[in-house]
């Protein structure tokens, strides 16, 4: 892959303007193992390679530019795009906002669908007919007739509107379970390695706090379509739950 090509999908991918030095460090490996002398002839060409891109997108032929935001780059929609963007983007669904038993419950659907709830039950661990609740009142998981055990209970399985929210052509697509598993350890690697030592009273420490004691953790996932950057809209519904609960004493998270 081309260096323009590599940093054309960084830039694109970044929720946040990414900066140059950034960039550096993501192609700085390839680049040196392509002939780049060292870091500073690496710099250069990004530089450049972004400058062409910057130049490429500005043409009436896009719809969509590189900008220079708050000391780094971003992908944009063009000024003159604004009103029809601003409609379209007001039929988009909102990002649907799941706690972490919520996507425990629907993984386990995903790779063992068609799966009934004492079924999940015992993978979790833990009791799920409330999160099945959950799931289908957000259309992510659908009923799929009754298995023919004794008691005959209800099998789910995933959705259409699972595949549209994850982007997905069928749940073939979906990542093995081998590869799964080294997804989410990556990531709570990575999630333990940039979280900074909270002090006492700090922001940090108080999210830490509440995470450990068992309440939910959001975790947004992104509906919006490819190319439109979509912010995600204020979720209150931990917070009321977290008043209800001072409120009344009760500090048992709701399933």
């Amino acid at each position: 892959m081309s260096l323009k090509a590599e940093i054309e999908a960084i830039v694109y991918a970044a929720e946040m303007p990414i900066t140059l030095d950034q960039i550096v460090q993501l192609v700085k490996d390839g680049e040196l193992a392509g002939g780049a002398a060292d870091e500073n002839e690496v710099k250069s060409r990004v530089r450049a390679t972004i400058e062409e891109l910057v130049t490429d997108y500005s043409s009436a032929d896009h719809g969509i530019e590189i900008r220079q935001v708050a000391g780094g780059y971003r992908f944009s929609t063009k000024p003159e795009q604004h009103d029809l963007v601003r409609a379209f983007a007001k039929g988009l669904k909102p990002p649907i906002r799941l706690s972490l038993p919520a996507l425990e419950t629907l993984a386990v659907i995903a790779y063992k669908q068609p799966v009934t709830v004492p079924e999940i039950s015992e993978i979790r661990g833990v009791d799920s007919g409330g999160v099945i609740a959950t799931l289908l009142d957000r259309k992510l998981i659908t009923t799929a007739g009754r298995k023919a055990v004794i008691g005959r209970p209800i099998l789910y399985r995933t959705s259409k509107e699972f595949l549209l929210r994850f982007g997905l052509k069928d749940v073939s697509e979906l990542p093995s379970m081998e590869e799964f598993e080294k997804l989410v350890a990556e990531s709570f690697q990575s999630d333990l390695m940039e979280e900074p030592a909270a002090a006492d009273g700090a922001p940090g420490a108080d999210d830490d706090a509440h995470a450990t004691a068992g309440e939910d953790v959001d975790t947004a996932v992104e509906g919006a379509p490819d190319g439109v950057n979509a912010s995600s809209p204020a979720d209150d519904d931990t917070a009321e739950v977290a008043v209800a609960q001072e409120n009344t004493g009760d500090k048992t998270p709701a399933a």
